[in-house]
């Protein structure tokens, strides 16, 4: 129930016939009872309310089990009080994420009607609360925000009560007495025994109030709260909306604009390489999928299943693609009968199921995906690796020279690789808040293992004979997905929003009117609005995608926060005094460094200046880099270097049961006795890649340089980290 009609309807069935009535936005009770007060046609007599969602302290593996409270917007429902009434303990007001993921709404518009909206696995959990002072004999009509702060909607308590009930999945709610609830609480100790601390329902009430607000900027440091800065910085920047399934999201326009460059320009770049793409149905019998045992069972855990049409069992159930390999190759096996068929090569852009049940993240770990598959065949392996690491290539330069992010190339270990390939090639990405690496796209060989499973085979062109043997083809597959999006704003974006690269960015230039006072005539007005609007047009016929905000009953002030939060590389700022100039304000999102521009020079100075601005931003993320990858020779320093937030170099054997010592041992002395949650990432380390650039200071020495963990010889130096 995502929209006010849908609302209404469902309380007309309850009896509900009056109408929402719409009024200012409100962050506060003080602000609700002021807009109403303007309001004409509302009830003689009503009553204000609030809506809260506290979450106890659990166990972390346990499932969330928020409490929400619908109370008198005057009633003090005491956190702790409450807490030890329903014997949870450390009640506290939830998160921005428990209020997008399980009840698809935000600070500021929290109501009763928030209920319908809750995943029906999430609903058993939640714990619903009625202020008894709601429900008295003496309450005609009750006053709540239907989905947003700048409606009210007026209903009796007997139709709250039959709309909480009408909720299915839910437990019976519970009626507290709040007043009786704080009478029975113990005493306060006397006056000079000890310094009194801070009444718990004084902060609750001062907590309600910030949860109360719908703030438009960012609320949080990117270093003091990174998960709760990532989630406003996405939906606050108008990239991404939460959606009712959990594990799924919207993509707004301003975040699809970024793929779509990286669309056109991996589209280019493949179709240089003879590359086409085509399209695949996204469901997989289950027969196909189990033909490759070794690949789909990286996948089994994963992997979504239709199993119904409608009230019909379906004869054999269909998985949603989690990837392409056995949807495809089938038909390779049809259409490749010669050596002249090769090479065989075809993408597709397309979206993925991935069940993931390890703490969703927006871009980075959700269970719908969009991205590129590319699968290809070649008559020979040396074929097949040129293939590879030209896709690689691309890969790497989409991240550099459009996302200004730099990546370390390099090839899987074989405990990471591809499932069912032979080689998995990687660019790997670094979050420096985190300290964590991050895959950033993945190119395959996957050899002649899935030809020969699809029996995809060509007479051997170099045999003589009237007999010439059958030979199975060599694979590649390769993909890059919308990840790639939550990269970018993890390694640029700061406290005050988004930090997009110009390249990507749908709006590059804000232009905004500055400068006008009540002294300025409407033809001052005016002739700033008309030189805007020449910059904004002179800026287009260069292809710069520029915008002029003319909102004129928002101040500058405003402007500029709005379009900082969403990450516009350039603002350029022209009032009066600018037009006696004959010049314009440049601002850069990235620095904040302001510099006149003569309007003269405007088709020469901001593409520079937007070349500039990609250009600092590259070599600050690549120096940050380099900066936060250290060469590690012996154990003792390893969880110390990644506990200082940095990625290791480190000598290795390149062994399995190695690797998953290191994990281990890194992931124990990291934590100590406490155990790990499992929906956070790991603690502990694992090999990112083995990178192509390998450290010379000192050189890897066969049969004398050792691996750090195991004492066996080195091989190669290999990228451990944490990561996503």
């Amino acid at each position: 129930m995502s929209d006010i009609s849908g609302l209404v309807s469902k309380l007309s069935a309850l009896g509900f016939s009056d109408t929402a009535f719409e009024h200012a936005p409100v962050d506060t009770v003080e602000q609700w009872a002021d807009a109403l007060a303007t309001v004409s046609g509302l009830p003689a007599e009503y009553t204000l309310t609030k809506t809260l969602i506290f979450k106890p302290k659990q166990p972390k593996t346990a499932p969330i089990a928020p409490v929400v409270v619908i109370a008198k917007h005057d009633t003090a429902t005491n956190a702790t009080l409450l807490g030890k009434e329903l014997k949870l303990k450390d009640l506290r007001f939830a998160n921005d994420d428990v209020l997008t993921s399980i009840f698809q709404t935000q600070k500021g518009s929290v109501s009763p009607f928030a209920l319908a909206q809750v995943p029906e696995e999430n609903a058993p959990h939640v714990k619903v609360v009625v202020d008894e002072a709601l429900l008295a004999d003496g309450v005609s009509k009750i006053a709540f925000h239907p989905l947003d702060s700048s409606r009210t909607v007026f209903v009796t308590p007997a139709t709250l009560v039959s709309f909480i009930e009408s909720v299915p999945g839910f437990e019976p709610f519970l009626r507290i007495d709040f007043a009786k609830l704080a009478s029975a609480a113990p005493a306060p100790a006397p006056a000079g025994e000890k310094k009194a601390k801070k009444p718990a329902a004084a902060s609750a009430a001062k907590a309600e109030e910030s949860v109360g607000a719908a703030k438009l900027g960012i609320e949080v440091s990117k270093e003091a709260d990174f998960p709760k800065w990532y989630q406003q910085v996405l939906t606050r920047s108008d990239m991404l909306d939460y959606y009712d399934v959990s594990g799924c999201y919207i993509v707004r326009p301003l975040a699809y604009f970024v793929w779509q460059q990286i669309q056109e320009f991996f589209d280019a770049g493949i179709r240089n390489l003879g590359v086409k793409n085509c399209y695949f149905p996204m469901f997989v019998s289950s027969r196909v999928l189990e033909r490759e045992k070794e690949h789909i069972e990286g996948f089994a855990p994963e992997v979504a299943w239709v199993t119904k049409a409608g009230s019909t069992d379906l004869a054999e159930p269909l998985a949603i693609r989690p990837t392409s390999e056995t949807v495809m190759y089938p038909y390779f096996a049809k259409w490749i009968r010669s050596h002249r068929d090769l090479p065989l090569k075809i993408n597709q852009w397309c979206s993925v199921v991935r069940w993931e049940f390890k703490n969703p993240q927006p871009f980075l770990r959700t269970r719908e995906f969009l991205w590129q598959e590319g699968h290809c065949a070649h008559l020979t392996k040396e074929g097949a690796m040129v293939e590879v690491r030209d896709i690689l290539t691309l890969y790497r330069r989409i991240y550099e020279e459009l996302l200004a992010v730099p990546v370390i190339e390099g090839v899987k270990s074989e405990k990471e690789k591809f499932a069912g390939g032979v080689a998995t090639t990687t660019v790997e990405g670094f979050i420096p808040t985190t300290g964590r690496g991050i895959q950033g796209g993945t190119s395959h060989y996957l050899g002649q293992n899935f030809s020969k499973m699809f029996n995809v085979v060509v007479e051997d062109p170099e045999a003589t004979g009237a007999d010439r043997p059958k030979i199975f083809v060599h694979q590649t597959s390769w993909g890059l997905s919308t990840r790639t999006i939550g990269v970018m704003v993890m390694v640029h974006g700061d406290d005050k929003g988004l930090v997009l690269p110009p390249r990507v960015a749908e709006t590059q230039v804000i232009i905004i009117p500055c400068g006008i006072t009540v002294k300025h005539t409407d033809e001052d007005r005016r002739q700033v609005a008309d030189a805007c609007l020449d910059v904004e047009a002179r800026l287009k016929k260069l292809g710069i995608r520029a915008e002029s905000d003319l909102r004129w009953n928002y101040t500058p002030g405003f402007k500029y926060s709005h379009w900082e939060v969403r990450g516009v590389p350039i603002r350029l700022e022209i009032g009066p005094k600018d037009l006696e100039k004959q010049s314009v304000l440049s601002v850069r999102r990235d620095n904040f460094a302001k510099a006149p521009i003569a309007l003269g020079d405007l088709e020469t100075a901001i593409p520079q200046l937007l070349t500039t601005i990609h250009d600092d931003m590259l070599a600050r993320a690549r120096a940050t880099l380099d900066e936060r990858v250290k060469l590690v020779l012996k154990w003792e320093d390893f969880v110390p270097t990644l506990n200082s937030k940095c990625l290791t170099m480190i000598p290795w054997c390149e062994g399995e049961e190695c690797e998953d010592q290191i994990k281990e041992r890194s992931s124990r002395d990291s934590l100590g006795d406490e155990p790990e949650d499992e929906k956070a990432p790991s603690m502990g380390a694992k090999s990112l890649c083995l990178p192509y650039n390998q450290p010379q200071n000192p050189p890897i020495v066969p049969g004398e340089t050792k691996c750090i963990q195991c004492g066996e010889n080195a091989k190669r130096y290999a990228l451990f980290g944490r990561s996503y």
